[in-house]
């Protein structure tokens, strides 16, 4: 009987195709669906490998594969944010991976150093200042916002948002806990409201006159400058970018990035998807779709990006956001960051 079976998959082979075997992979997503099946359906049309995604809230996920240990049924973890993505190797849920290709396309400074998670997009956290009410000429560095000059003049998220905490971290692992420390106050008392809302509110409200300087990534910016709604440009253009500590350690930078699970079964597939993420192919869709700089070397970025410029980021390997999380966490409570 088996025989025959294994004949009649034989048969069937020609017209389904090599894939036709269980060829699958299982991403839990962090990302929008809107800004990653595009890829992912590419994928598969090249490769005749299906992606079955699971999107959710990126600490969700992390707690998810914790929790279903060796059973979970993903085979990749797909995240924002490098302390993130540190985190997940640090409660054993990511496999160290060893890739050539990922090895080779990808900067060390944008990965683990032991294989366990891999940069895709590069993202920028600089200066956003209004036009009408800020020379570009009165900025310098991230330290320079903690003068008493900006006092009741800066619009940034709250201490929960990991963009912030990876900012505050890289700082400590540049500078040191007590200068960080005193950076950070000095920030927080030129505070102009109580931290509220996402990076887009900050952008409005420097666009509405609340404060004059917000701290943002840049792709949402972008998104706001092509967004289908006028008010959303509107709010916009209102502002500029200016790239932070350029004689010194550079703009702050972070990855959404991808990792192998400790559970996959479909590792081969895995490797395929993960490598087909950073072809020149999908790294120029993150940046014409999403605005976010490609981690190849010599993918240009969209052209809304190009027009702010090329700018210096901080080299520090992103493993050291979530190295430092902690710290980052525990030095923002002090200093009233909420």
């Amino acid at each position: 009987m088996k025989t025959v079976l294994f004949s009649i998959l034989l048969l069937l082979m020609p017209v389904f195709g090599p894939f036709a075997l269980a060829a699958e992979v299982n991403l839990y997503s962090a990302r929008q669906e809107a800004l990653i099946k595009p890829l992912l359906d590419r994928f598969t049309e090249q490769t005749g490998i299906q992606v079955n995604m699971v999107s959710a809230k990126d600490d969700t996920l992390i707690k998810r594969l914790e929790s279903e240990g060796r059973n979970s049924p993903a085979d990749l973890l797909l995240t924002a944010d490098a302390g993130r993505l540190h985190r997940a190797r640090e409660l054993g849920v990511l496999a160290p991976v060893e890739s050539t290709t990922l090895e080779q396309r990808i900067p060390a400074s944008y990965r683990d150093p032991e294989g366990h998670w891999f940069g895709l997009s590069l993202r920028a956290r600089p200066i956003l200042y209004a036009r009408d009410r800020v020379d570009p000429e009165q900025l310098s560095t991230y330290a320079d916002l903690a003068d008493p000059r900006w006092k009741g003049r800066i619009c940034i998220r709250s201490s929960s948002n990991i963009y912030n905490q990876s900012l505050v971290a890289a700082r400590i692992a540049t500078h040191g806990e007590a200068e960080t420390e005193a950076w950070a106050r000095g920030l927080v008392g030129n505070f102009a409201r109580p931290p509220q809302g996402g990076d887009r509110d900050q952008i409005k409200a420097a666009a509405a006159g609340q404060c004059d300087i917000a701290i943002a990534n840049t792709y949402y910016l972008a998104a706001m400058l092509n967004d289908s709604q006028e008010s959303e440009r509107a709010s916009a253009e209102r502002l500029a970018v200016f790239w932070p500590d350029q004689d010194g350690s550079g703009v702050h930078v972070n990855v959404s990035g991808i990792g192998l699970t400790t559970a996959a079964r479909n590792r081969e597939q895995a490797l395929r998807l993960m490598e087909f993420l950073v072809s020149d192919e999908a790294q120029r869709w993150y940046a014409d779709t999403n605005h976010e700089y490609p981690v190849v070397e010599g993918i240009e970025p969209s052209d809304t990006l190009k027009a702010w410029g090329p700018f210096k980021p901080d080299g520090i390997n992103l493993s050291e956001l979530g190295r430092y999380n902690a710290d980052a966490l525990r030095l923002m409570d002090r200093v009233g960051w909420r």
